[in-house]
């Protein structure tokens, strides 16, 4: 499953995001943001290549909407409601992804 996370700079909120799921079994993934001066800017080809899109906040998931209409197909796009009060890899901000996002994913195996 390809999994693709959203916010507008992609300087915290989305770049801590894929740190968190980097290793998550069964998923590869992206982070990119929809501002033009991005640290990685979203392009259509990388909507195209996600299976999942999260984004950090409903404005993300309507700009997203408004400018990659035609690449979006068949991908589902899931809002996470977080706010940009957050340093990258903060542990508050960890926590909330932990909470938030595993329940879309592939299930991790269990160790016996």
């Amino acid at each position: 499953m390809k999994v693709l996370f959203i916010c507008s700079q992609n300087r915290l909120r989305s770049p801590t995001a894929e740190q968190v799921f980097a290793f998550w079994p069964g998923i590869e993934v992206s982070s990119a943001g929809l501002n033009h001066n991005a640290e990685n800017p979203l392009t259509p080809e990388l909507v195209e290549w996600a299976e999942l899109i999260f984004v950090m906040e409903r404005a993300h998931r309507s700009k997203l909407s408004k400018k990659f209409k035609a690449n979006l197909k068949e991908a589902r796009v899931i809002c996470l409601s977080i706010p940009d009060d957050y340093v990258f890899m903060d542990p508050k901000l960890v926590a909330i992804l932990n909470d938030r996002v595993p329940k879309f994913l592939p299930p991790r195996p269990v160790h016996s």
